[in-house]
Parts: structure tokens; sequence; C-alpha cells
């Protein structure tokens, strides 16, 4: 009794990937949801950006008194080794620091020998970060148009098929022999401390591992590294401990899931429903494997298991090409669950990329008719691994909430009103004004922004989701009303927006 207690008041400890809303807010608010409070490091460790985090003070953090005392440990590799997800496609950090760095694991079992310790990396991505060669991007690695050569060079066959070869010269001529042999040294110190992951999980110094494949589609540089990774993991004997599966930005949100249901003594049975019969086999064009193959490795690493029958829980998944005939099938079959008071989940990964009116249609005829507020979990717009993590992780934080009578009904409501502020309005309507009048101004590029023109867009898209975000709240939540907004562009470019949205009953 006394141990369930103590998993159940004790906090969740993340180091997550970086600081972005989806690798550093969301895992926060899971907690609120579930009544557990996730504790990370400083922001200001984190980093921000083509700044890299901290990785010696992380370490001393993580063995620190503020990270003492947790239930569980979720750890991004990435950030631990290298200073995060971008400080990872680069040459910077030796393999011998990163080795030491993960060392500090070790310290943690020992001092934590009770914990369950999990641990997330990734299998770098064929395209390093790119940016312009502008203002303080200017000297960093394969900055344009460097990154837009290496990117299509890694996306070849590898080897390089007969029709692919002249190109492929052509490029690594383009590339230059430096930027190129820097890049290639990356992947191989990468995949160096992937199997160190693997090594401490072998040890029992991580008790569950995952290493996801960061945006690469089926061909690719990539393929040996992971076909490597799948064979070292058999060979360790290592089984449901550790995975391999496509995927980045969600991994920290579904071990924070995890050790939510895992301290609830509850594995959550998931049934997933595709809008179209061959939809399990849809698979986007940045990950390497089928949808039906991510969805069931989230599932998993989310401490769940999939089933047909009788579940806790039903993901429904939106895929490209759905007609309107099935997505009204969609849309019923998802408001009668939901009104008969079954939990649903719901990710829509049929978002395309220039139709703004088309990707937010679904989204807004669930607004109008009430289901949006009856879901447990919503989410879109990104990958489909990240929307799917997104959408698994928010609704096992309700459930897991809900068994342990932790869970905080008004911070579930505040993050799918999050989601859908972030994936339908910033996405379809604020984000493509902002890269018009950036365009406009001259701004062809908006993957990094110099300072003044980066307050001027942070501006704009503050007073644009502000205007709109009343009225989302009275279609989702009547009742209901802002009470504290704080909006921003956190790594100063449009691709991602940061929104921290408390919402109270009216009087």
């Amino acid at each position: 009794m006394i141990a369930m207690l103590f998993a159940l008041m004790a906090p969740v400890v993340l180091v997550p990937l970086d600081d972005r809303p989806v690798t550093r807010q969301l895992p926060a608010m899971l907690g609120a949801i579930a009544g557990r409070e996730v504790r990370e490091p400083p922001r200001e460790l984190l980093g921000n950006y083509l700044t890299f985090g901290k990785p010696d003070a992380i370490g001393q953090w993580l063995n620190g008194p503020q990270a003492s005392g947790a239930s569980a440990y979720v750890v991004s590799t990435d950030m631990l080794a290298y200073g995060g997800l971008v400080a990872s496609r680069i040459p910077q950090t030796s393999y011998v620091d990163a080795y030491f760095r993960l060392r500090t694991l070790r310290q943690l079992r020992r001092a934590q020998p009770h914990a369950w310790i999990a641990a997330f990396g990734t299998v770098m991505r064929l395209a390093p970060t790119g940016v312009p060669a502008i203002g303080g991007a200017a000297t960093f690695f394969a900055a344009y148009p460097g990154w837009k050569y290496l990117q299509e060079y890694a996306n070849l066959h590898d080897p390089p098929l007969p029709s692919e070869r002249a190109r492929a010269a052509e490029l690594e001529a383009l590339i230059g022999p430096d930027l190129l042999r820097g890049y290639l040294a990356a992947r191989t110190r990468d995949y160096d401390v992937d199997l160190l992951v693997l090594g401490h999980t072998a040890s029992g110094t991580i008790d569950r591992a995952v290493l996801g494949q960061d945006d690469a589609g089926p061909v690719g540089l990539h393929v040996k590294d992971v076909a490597a990774l799948q064979a070292d993991a058999a060979a360790l004997a290592l089984g449901d401990r550790i995975s391999i599966e496509p995927g980045a930005d969600e991994l920290g949100m579904a071990l924070v899931a995890h050790a939510f249901a895992r301290a609830a003594h509850w594995t959550p049975r998931v049934r997933v429903i595709y809008s179209t019969p061959d939809g399990a086999a849809y698979q986007d064009k940045l990950e390497y494997a089928p949808i039906s193959t991510a969805i069931e490795s989230l599932v998993t690493l989310c401490g769940g298991t999939a089933v047909q029958s009788a579940p806790d829980l039903t993901l429904y998944v939106r895929v490209p090409g759905t007609g309107a005939a099935l997505d009204d099938a969609l849309a019923v079959e998802m408001r009668d669950d939901a009104l008969a008071g079954r939990p649903v989940a719901f990710a829509d990964l049929a978002f395309l990329t220039n139709d703004y009116a088309s990707q937010a249609a679904f989204a807004k005829r669930m607004l109008d008719d009430g289901t949006m507020a009856r879901l447990d979990a919503y989410a879109s717009w990104n990958t489909n691994a990240n929307t799917v993590g997104t959408a698994l992780a928010e609704a096992i934080a309700a459930g897991a909430g809900r068994r342990t009578h932790t869970y905080d009904a008004l911070a579930h409501r505040e993050f799918t009103l999050n989601r859908v502020l972030d994936d339908v309005i910033f996405h379809t309507e604020v984000r493509p004004e902002l890269n018009r009048a950036l365009d406009a101004a001259g701004v062809t590029d908006h993957t990094y922004l110099l300072p003044d023109v980066a307050a001027t867009a942070a501006a704009q898209n503050r007073a644009l989701l502000w205007s709109r975000a009343q009225s989302v709240v009275e279609r989702m939540d009547p009742g209901y009303h802002i009470a504290a907004v704080a909006i921003g562009l956190p790594w100063n470019r449009t691709f991602e927006t940061e929104i921290d949205v408390r919402i109270a009953p009216d009087l």
C-alpha cells in the first residue's frame, strides 16, 4: 500500500528532447490531467533552437535534489548526450563526451534503485536542420544551400541506383568533402550512441527504451541504421524492453503516459478504427513504415495493448483520401461513442499541404456539433506518429487519472483546447497569414527569422490567435471564458507556436 501511494504521489521526472511546446509543455500538461507533477529541468538548461542545451548541467540536475524521489524518470538521450534534437544532427559533440554523459544514467539507477527509468533517443533523420545563411544562422552547420543538397543526397538509395549515380556524384561535389564528411560522421556517432542506449537497457540501467526514426521515408541512408539497430537489439535479447519505430517528438509524451498508466496498475486496452477500409496501409512520406506499424508501437509505448473488443479507449484515425460518405460515417460513429460516455481519441492524419479550408473543415464540423468537447483526445496536422502519439498520451493520462481519482477535468479541457488552437486555428488560419505577410515583406524563408522580423511576426501571431481563441472556447466549452493566455513563436520561426491558455467558468 505504501509503495502504491508513493507511485501515485511522487513526481515523474522528464528530461525533454528540447524546449518546444510539443516536447516540453505538453508532457507537463499531461501531468496536470492525471493529477501528477511532471518535473523538468529549468528551461534555460534546455537551450533554444540553434542554441543547444547544457547536457552536463542537466546530468547534474538529474542526479541532484531537485529530481530525487521520483517514481519514474523519462530521459531524452539526445538532450543528455548532445543538448537536444538539433544538436544531435551535427558533428559538434564527440562520441567520448556522449559516452560519459550517458553514464549519468548509471548514477541515477544507483541512487533510485526502485524507480522506473525510461529513455528515448532518435535515429538521425536524413535532412540536417534547414536554416538560411543569415544572421546567427549563417555559420550554422549546413546552412543553405548545404542542407538542401545533403537532404537530396541522403534520400537516394544506399548505395545509389544506377539511375541515381550521376546525380549522387553531382551532389557530392555541390556539398563538398568537408561538409559531407561532417554529416556522415554525425550519423555514425549517433548510431554508436544509440548502441549505448541498447547497452544500458541490457544492463538494467534503463527499464524501457525506444529509438524513434526521425523524419525519414522508406529510402535513404537511415535504412541500414534502422536494420542494424534492430539486429543489435535482437542480439541483446531485449524483447519488449526496446522498440525502434517511426517518430521523435511524441516519444516523451508516450513514455510519460506510460508512467501514469503503470502507477495506476492499468494496461489500457486500445481499439483502433480507421476511416477507410485500407487505412492501416497508409504511409506518411516522412515515415519508413505504414501507419499501422507506428500506431501499434505507440499503443505499446504508452503502456497499452491493442484489442479488437472490449476496449478502454477507441482511437479513431482519419487518413488522407477519406471521401465524404466515409467522413460522415466516421463522424457519426465517433459522436455516438462520445455521447455514450465511451472514451474516444481522434487522430486526424488527413491534413493536406496547402488546402487550408479542407484541412480545417472536419475539425470545425466537430466543434459545431459538440463532438470535440466530448473527446478524450484530439490531435492533427503533424506527422503520423506525432499526431497519434499526442492523442494516445492525452487519452491515457485522462484514463489513468480517473482510475487513481486524481483526474483534473479542467486541465483536460485546456489540453484539448490547446490542440484545437494550435493544430487547427494556428496551422490552417494564422500561420498561412503570417507566411503571406513575411513573403510580402521579402522574407521568403520562414525557418529562421531575424530578431526584428521575429518580433513583428510574434506580435501578429498573438493578435490573430487571440482574436479567434474566445470563439473556439464558446464552441467547445459553453459557459467558460479565457482567464489567462500567453502566445509566442518559441523558435523565432512560423513552424510552431506556443500557447498557454487557462479557462474558467463564467460566474
